[in-house]
Formats: C-alpha cells, sequence, structure tokens
C-alpha cells in the first residue's frame, strides 16, 4: 500500500471512526490506520456502553461541552443509522445528609454544564421506580441511556468508506516525520502521506504523539473490572453512587445492557500495563460490598466476572485533579487527541466536529 490523502486518522476505535466519518462530510480523503485486526476491540470493545449527560465534569471544560453535545448527537445518529441503544435514565442515590449535600452541589455543576433534564428528587420518586433501592434522595438524570458500542463504531466506520475513506487494520503506525507541508507515515501495512494527521490513538495516543517528536503527554492506565449480577428483580434504570471526592472514578455502580441484563462497575485501579487484562475474580469481596451498599440484598452467587477495561488517563497515581479531554494542534497539521477516556464513547460526534473545525 501507498496513500496520498489529506488526513490520517490514527486508531480505529469508536472516536477515530467518528472523526473519519465527518471528515470524509466535510469532504476531505481519509485513510484511518487501526493497529489491530478489527475496528474498536481497544478501549471501546470494553466500554460500559453509557451515554452520559453531562452532569460530572466542570462546565467550561471540552468534557463538559463534547458530553452534552455529543449526547445529543449520539441519539440521533443511533436513531437514523439503527444503532441499537435505549434511553432508561440514571440515578445517581444519596444515602445519607452528608451524600445529599454532595448530590445538591452535583446539581448545581449539571445545570450550569447544561446537562439535560437533570434534577434533584426525593426518597419517594426513587422509591417508585426501583422498590429495592434505598435512598434519601437522588439525581434523576432522564437523557442517560446504553449504545452498542460496537455496532456505533461500525456504523461510523461504514459512513466514512461510504464517503471514500480508506479503512486499514493490522496498520500500526511505526513512525510519523514531517514530509514538505504534510507527514509520511510508515506503516505496517505500507507508507502513507498525508496533509494532516489526526492522533485518535487512546491508550497509546502518548506513544504516536512521541512518534512525530511532542512527548510531553503520558497515558495512565487505570484498570476498571466487571461483574454480571443475577439480579432477583428487574432494575429499570442505571444506578450510580454519589462520587467520592478525589476518586479517579464514579463508584461501582448498576448498568444495564440492551438485553436486560445487569452488570456492576467499573472500579478504578492503576494499573501497571496497559494490556492488563488478567481476570480478577478476587474482586468479588469488594464488589459485593458496593453492591449491598448500593442496592440492598445481594448474595455472593448472584455476582459473575464479566472482564475489565483499560481507561487512558491523563491522571496519575497520587494527583487528586482529573484532566480534561486533550485535543491539540501540536504541530502545524498535527491534531492530538490524549486522555480520551469516559465520557469519550458520549463524546465522540462531537469530538468528530471539534477536530474537523480545527483541522480548517
Amino acid at each position: 500500500m501507498d496513500a496520498e490523502v489529506d488526513v490520517a486518522v490514527v486508531g480505529g476505535g469508536v472516536v477515530g471512526c467518528a472523526i473519519a466519518s465527518t471528515l470524509t462530510r466535510a469532504r476531505r480523503s481519509v485513510v484511518l490506520l487501526e493497529a489491530g485486526p478489527r475496528l474498536g476491540e481497544g478501549v471501546t470493545s470494553r466500554n460500559s456502553g453509557v451515554i452520559h449527560s453531562g452532569l460530572y465534569y466542570p462546565p467550561a471544560s471540552l468534557k463538559a461541552r463534547t458530553c452534552v453535545r455529543g449526547n445529543a448527537l449520539l441519539y440521533q445518529w443511533a436513531a437514523a443509522r439503527g444503532v441499537p441503544h435505549g434511553k432508561p435514565g440514571k440515578l445517581v442515590v444519596g444515602r445519607d445528609a452528608e451524600d445529599v449535600s454532595a448530590l445538591e452541589a452535583l446539581a448545581a455543576n449539571a445545570r450550569a454544564a447544561t446537562a439535560p433534564g437533570v434534577e434533584l428528587v426525593t426518597a419517594a420518586f426513587v422509591q417508585q421506580r426501583e422498590p429495592t433501592v434505598a435512598a434519601a434522595a437522588a439525581l434523576w438524570c432522564p437523557q442517560t441511556g446504553i449504545v452498542d458500542a460496537i455496532e456505533l463504531t461500525r456504523s461510523l466506520a461504514a459512513d466514512a468508506k461510504e464517503g471514500g475513506a480508506l479503512i486499514l487494520t493490522h496498520a500500526r503506525v511505526l513512525g510519523v516525520s514531517r514530509d514538505g507541508g504534510g507527514y509520511q507515515l510508515e506503516t505496517a501495512r505500507g507508507p502513507v502521506r498525508a496533509e494532516r494527521v489526526v492522533n485518535a490513538a487512546g491508550l497509546h495516543a502518548d506513544e504516536v504523539a512521541a512518534l512525530a517528536g511532542v512527548t510531553r503527554y503520558r497515558i495512565h492506565p487505570w484498570r476498571g473490572d466487571y461483574f454480571r449480577l443475577a439480579a432477583r428483580t428487574r432494575y429499570r434504570h442505571l444506578i450510580y453512587p454519589v462520587r467520592r471526592r478525589g476518586s479517579a472514578g464514579l463508584g461501582v455502580h448498576l448498568t444495564l445492557d440492551l438485553a436486560g441484563g445487569c452488570r456492576l462497575g467499573p472500579d478504578v485501579e492503576y494499573a501497571t500495563r496497559k494490556d492488563d487484562h488478567a481476570p480478577r475474580e478476587d474482586k468479588l469481596p469488594a464488589f459485593l460490598a458496593a453492591a449491598r451498599t448500593l442496592l440492598g440484598d445481594v448474595r455472593a452467587e448472584q455476582l459473575t466476572y464479566d472482564g475489565c477495561g483499560i481507561r487512558p488517563k491523563l491522571r496519575a497515581p497520587g494527583d487528586s485533579e482529573e484532566k480534561d479531554f486533550v485535543v491539540s494542534e501540536d504541530l502545524p497539521g498535527l491534531i492530538n487527541l490524549v486522555g480520551i477516556e469516559s465520557p469519550g464513547l458520549t463524546a465522540a460526534l462531537a469530538l468528530a466536529e471539534h477536530v474537523v473545525a480545527l483541522a480548517g
């Protein structure tokens, strides 16, 4: 292969495919380069599939802005393209006075971030919708939903291909160098020359940036495990605890899949490797305790280990602050997307809009 295009997109997860789709709609010639054998098999495939509302992020942040915009765009896309999805809504439940105070602050942040439809509700509201869940109060997030992340990725890639994009798997980028007014990329499938490069390589975005000489980024891998819950009663909504100050995650929560099943997780712990996906059944006691705190009467035999994912965070161990998404033109024509963790799935189409605007 020897290709020459307007834009080379590195990374075939949901964000990279959204960018490729949006670029082809802007009439750019595009090649998408995915290192693995199939699209969406990295961070995307291990995503919980939640369509977030945008209540957790500082209102002026890129996370907040692209989450809120992406929420609307994702529902529109999924409906138009037949991507399996649902909108069950989410309850963030508080159990005591301290939790209620935290919920009030979170509700204020959600309003400032223009998160759609979020409201503080009473214990009676929760009891009516989830009778087995004890709560003093909760945040109700009606625009929170679920989506099949792999089917979403495939639909975006199909749209890009329809628009003329060349989609290549087994195409790991091995080198990136300036070449006149553009870039020469050495890949496992051969050379590519592109006027611009968009780095959407997820867990490996820092490594791809470094190939081009941009060495200021470091991805810190944070692992999250899941357990499947065989629920004796049917849950109707996603159920989250109140996020603890300084936590690197949202706390173990209940999510639903499109078949009506339930999963608990993810939790959060620092990983020593970006590919550490070894099973961790030993986490059962911690998950059981979290499930009982969140949901009430849960028994150990109801929980079955259900895999893990790795978040590509910019937040280092010991750092008390979450980091915003980075979308930066670090060299002329080189746009790096770094630290695209949650809510990256929700924000994918809005991030694509942002990248196309940067690309000019």
